[in-house]
Parts: structure tokens; C-alpha cells; sequence
């Protein structure tokens, strides 16, 4: 059965909520719309805001063969195929939806035919491409901001679903939905097939009844973030993988918990077992080399190693002490011994006078002498 977000998503610009920035009059997707002007680009904005729908609108007002791909599942066969295929002179327009999940190897791959102009691409994105998405092909792709919806437009998508809302419903359903219309279209239809009535408390119980909630910018996604550090820092395995399953089931970027690990390694391994930031480090490597679903034995992998890895924070809660005094004392003078000599005059006013590399005596400035951030303790076994 066809999702009422499929049911309903706009065929045509005129029909489009949104984003007047890039879709009014004389802005540019209108103007590239109207002249038939076929060029790569990237929607780069939150969840729900239609950057598939207007790409698919782009491409069907052009004369042109479209494919639509997922990164989350397509792969290099699935470009090959594409390339391959005669479509009797029409151009090649490829929608790929959350391109930031194609890995750098596919990235390149598809790289060569979006420059020969082989395949018009269009990628929509939540993440920022500076990051995701590998220079040479960022630089032959326009990139296009969408902005998070506004009450007013979220109000305009509900009334589209021709299901009765009362205003306190309505208001509630955009309050929660921060902006994602799918979300509010999919608590809509969730809500009138599970009740056959919409009303707030209805809607809640909709939402509280569903099986996983994430949110990648919302509260679950640093609950369960916190909840895989913490038991990675407890030495607790079982309770890290589960977190960590959890957060790849729901949709998290891989490479979001890679980052996580590699800071985890410094945080709170650190002094105790030096080489886990290697180990953290290459981990990121795969992730960003190999992708999803692959990619999840690595992250499995390096989870259970940091588990199991003696802990040891001195370094790190030192560095906090550290800045707690740089912060509070601002820019205190460097005794003059460890300055650097750069001229003469520096050298006539005492700079580097008395250094020595070996020294036992206390450099740190006068204010502060004394104090003490690093002190190393016994790793905690876990």
C-alpha cells in the first residue's frame, strides 16, 4: 500500500510548499525549471523539508531518463547499470537520496561520469557536503540550502492530507514535527489507522507506541550516543554493542559513532593503553572507506576492543583542569627563560636566559606556580 507522503508529494513546482528562496519567482530552480537548464546539484537540509520531491520535479520537467537511488543500498553495479543502459539520446538525470552515505571509493566512482556529463546528478543530503562529500565532486555540483519548514507551511502539507484535524491537534502534530512534514504526514496516517479518530491524545499515543524512535537531531540521539559511551567507559561490551546496533538500526551515520570512538580513545583510555587511539583512528578509516552495512563489523569490532581496553583519564582531566585556569587567568606571562630568542633585542631583555631542556624548576607563570593537573593514576581494569 502507497504511503500517504507518496500519495500526496507534489508533482509539479506550482504544487510545491516551501523554500521560496529557491523555488519563487526569478529564484533559481524556478529559472532552471523554466529554460529546461540541465546542471548537477546538491540539497543540503534538515529531515522532511522535500528535497526529494523538488529534485524529482526538477527532473521531470526536463526531457530526460530519471533513476532514483538510495545510498543507503545502492552500490557501484547499480551506476554501471545506469551508464549502460540506452535511453536514445535523452540525458541521464540520477536522484540519490542521502548521497552522504555513498563512501568515498563509490563517491569517486560515480565521480568521472558526472564530469563527462554522462549522468546529471542530484543528491539530497541532512549532512553538511563540505564533509560528506569528497572535493572533486562538490566542486561540480551547485549546492542549494533548504530551510527547515514554518508553522504556516507545516499548517498548508496537514490541510493536503484531507484528514480533520481540530486546531489544538494541529498545533501539536506541527509543535512535534519541528519542521518535518513526512514525519507529520506519517503521524497522520499512523494515528487514523490506529484510532480512526485524530486528536492530541491520540497523537500521543501514536508516537509513544512506535517501536523505535530516533532522532538524529533530537534527545534520543544523544541519550543512546551517552549510553554507548558509558558502557564502553564501564568495560560493559554486551550493553556498548546493543547501543551500538540500536544506533545503526535507526539510520545513525556510521561515521557520527566513529568520531565518538576516536575521541572516546584519548578521553578515557589515554595513557593507559596509548595505542587504542591508532586502533579508534582506523576504525574511522574503514568506516569511511568500506560504509554501511560493512562497515557495522568494524564499528563491532573496535566497540568490544575499547571495551576491553584498561582506562585511564589523568591526562584528560588534566587538560580540563588546565583550562579552567587558562580561562580564569587569561593570557599570563611566560617565564622568561622559556621564551623564544627570536631577535636580538628579545635576546638583550632576558628571553631564553637561563634555559635548560632538562630543567626540574617550575615553568609555569609566576601567578599560578605551583599547580598541579596531571597526576597519573593506576588505569582502571574493567
Amino acid at each position: 500500500m502507497e504511503p500517504l507522503a507518496s500519495k500526496i508529494r507534489p508533482k509539479r513546482l506550482r504544487e510545491f510548499v516551501g523554500q521560496e528562496h529557491l523555488t519563487g519567482e526569478r529564484k533559481p530552480l524556478n529559472i532552471a525549471i523554466k529554460n529546461k537548464h540541465l546542471f548537477s546539484f546538491v540539497f543540503w537540509g534538515p529531515p522532511g523539508v522535500g528535497k526529494t520531491t523538488l529534485a524529482k520535479i526538477y527532473a521531470n520537467a526536463l526531457d530526460a531518463s530519471i533513476y532514483e537511488l538510495s545510498a543507503v543500498s545502492a552500490g557501484k553495479n547499480d551506476i554501471r547499470k545506469i551508464i549502460a543502459e540506452d535511453t536514445q539520446g535523452k540525458s541521464k538525470i540520477l536522484v540519490l537520496d542521502e548521497i552522504h552515505r555513498f563512501n568515498k571509493a563509490q563517491q569517486d566512482f560515480l565521480l568521472p561520469f558526472v564530469e563527462t556529463g554522462k549522468i546529471t546528478l542530484i543528491g539530497a543530503t541532512t549532512e553538511n557536503p563540505s564533509f560528506e562529500i569528497i572535493p572533486a565532486l562538490l566542486s561540480r555540483c551547485r549546492i542549494f540550502v533548504m530551510d527547515e519548514l514554518t508553522d504556516k507551511e507545516m499548517a498548508k502539507i496537514i490541510k493536503r492530507t484531507k484528514f480533520k484535524l481540530d486546531k489544538k491537534a494541529k498545533d501539536w502534530l506541527i509543535a512535534m514535527a519541528n519542521g518535518d512534514a513526512r514525519q507529520a504526514i506519517t503521524m497522520i496516517e499512523n494515528t487514523n489507522n490506529l484510532y480512526g479518530e485524530i486528536t492530541i491524545e491520540t497523537l500521543k499515543d501514536t508516537l509513544q507506541s512506535k517501536v523505535l524512535r530516533y532522532d538524529k537531531k533530537g534527545e534520543e540521539h544523544y541519550t543512546v550516543i551517552s549510553a554507548f559511551i558509558k558502557s564502553m567507559r564501564a568495560g560493559q561490551p554486551d550493553a556498548a554493542l546493543y547501543y551500538l546496533a540500536r544506533m545503526i538500526t535507526s539510520g545513525e551515520d556510521p561515521k557520527f559513532i566513529a568520531r565518538r570512538m576516536v575521541i572516546f580513545a584519548s578521553e578515557d583510555i589515554g595513557l593507559a593503553q596509548p595505542t587504542a587511539l591508532v586502533v579508534a583512528n582506523e576504525i574511522f578509516r574503514a568506516v569511511e572507506t568500506i560504509g554501511l552495512p560493512e562497515c557495522g563489523i568494524n564499528l563491532a569490532a573496535g566497540t568490544v576492543y575499547l571495551c576491553l581496553c584498561k582506562k585511564d583519564r589523568s591526562a584528560y582531566e588534566g587538560y580540563l583542569a588546565a583550562m579552567k585556569d587558562a580561562e580564569q587567568y587569561g593570557n599570563l606571562p611566560v617565564p622568561l627563560e622559556i621564551r623564544n630568542a627570536s631577535t636580538k633585542l628579545m635576546e638583550n631583555l632576558g628571553y631564553g636566559e637561563g634555559y635548560e631542556a632538562y630543567s626540574k624548576k617550575d615553568l609555569l607563570p609566576e601567578k599560578i606556580r605551583g599547580k598541579k593537573y596531571f597526576s597519573r593514576k593506576k588505569p582502571e581494569n574493567n
